[in-house]
């Protein structure tokens, strides 16, 4: 697969990552491990070389990270993510203090199997914590050499700007997608000024974008998208429009939606690198497959107007959880 260079860093990745969240948090019932192991271990087998996970997904999917690649150590580019606790009666808090991040540094560390973290997000902007002592928390971790590079994920350009002050930014991270647009305005063009690579999560739309969800699609009872307005049956239904719109370009194509999405978010800069995730071997082909499908200037232009006149309808998350992003 094609390389590509996150902004001014020296790291360079897959085209296409590979998101692990969903193998054990968010969508539904968790994959039985070993399947896990062997679905990462498959993406790199097929050139796959930059894997995303993080503390809040729950021990496992770090494990499961940590044992699938450890055959392709030096070969490959592991990602994780540090910022939340997670107290006694379950509940989730932000926690970005220095001395809470040295902590559970190790803990990742181990289960990744690893001696460095090659890339090293806070997952969401703690208000009650600088960003400047994030930021010089993690040069702390890189002198130790126990961190190669920072990033920060769902985090405001402000945010951006003081951080990478500090300690250089590699990546930023957030949710992009041809239904969720909003980094273009300011994130993007930051990201642009500074050097600094974009790592787009959700690129299909936490699923929606790959015409196998509709109205009547239930979901599991532990499926996060059950809490998510743009996931109400009415909501999915008004958004059928966006799905029908890309299954025709995807045939003129030759290729499926889901290509055609992530196709078209490596059109946008070529320091982008989207990270789909998925549970099954079959559909990590065919996101992998999208990074042969070539967009022309004209094919571009008339997605982005077809785009431009179609609405999305619902928020992308519930209230409680829109406040922790782009503080």
């Amino acid at each position: 697969m094609q390389k590509r260079r996150l902004g001014n860093s020296r790291l360079d990745v897959s085209a296409i990552g590979y998101g692990a969240m969903g193998l054990s948090h968010g969508y539904g019932p968790a994959t039985d491990t070993r399947q896990a192991i062997a679905l990462v271990r498959a993406a790199a087998e097929r050139g796959v070389t930059f894997f995303d996970t993080a503390q809040i997904y729950g021990a496992i999917n770090e494990e499961i990270v940590g044992e699938a690649l450890e055959p392709f150590r030096g070969q490959v580019v592991i990602a994780t993510k540090f910022g939340f606790e997670v107290r006694a009666d379950g509940q989730q808090i932000l926690n970005s203090r220095p001395d809470y991040i040295k902590q559970v540094t190790e803990g990742s560390l181990k289960r990744l199997r690893v001696d460095a973290i090659d890339l090293y997000y806070q997952h969401r902007v703690d208000p009650d914590v600088p960003i400047e002592d994030v930021a010089g928390a993690v040069t702390d971790l890189i002198r130790e050499g126990k961190v190669r590079h920072f990033g920060l994920s769902e985090a405001g350009v402000a945010t951006i700007r003081r951080a990478h002050a500090v300690q250089p930014v590699t990546a930023v991270q957030s949710e992009y997608s041809l239904w969720w647009r909003e980094p273009e305005a300011e994130v993007l063009p930051a990201c642009e000024e500074l050097g600094i690579g974009f790592v787009p999560f959700s690129p299909l739309g936490r699923g929606f974008l790959t015409g196998t969800i509709d109205g009547t699609t239930t979901f599991a009872s532990n499926d996060f998208r059950n809490i998510v307005p743009r996931f109400t049956p009415e909501n999915r239904t008004a958004n059928q429009a966006l799905v029908d719109w890309l299954a025709r370009v995807a045939a003129e194509k030759r290729a499926t939606p889901a290509q055609i999405a992530l196709a078209w978010l490596l059109s946008r800069k070529p320091w982008i690198v989207p990270i789909p995730g998925t549970t099954k071997l079959h559909r990590l082909e065919e996101n992998i497959g999208a990074a042969d499908v070539e967009l022309t200037r004209a094919d571009l232009q008339a997605i982005d107007d077809a785009a431009a006149h179609i609405t999305v309808h619902g928020a992308r998350y519930p209230e409680h959880l829109q406040k922790r992003v782009g503080r």
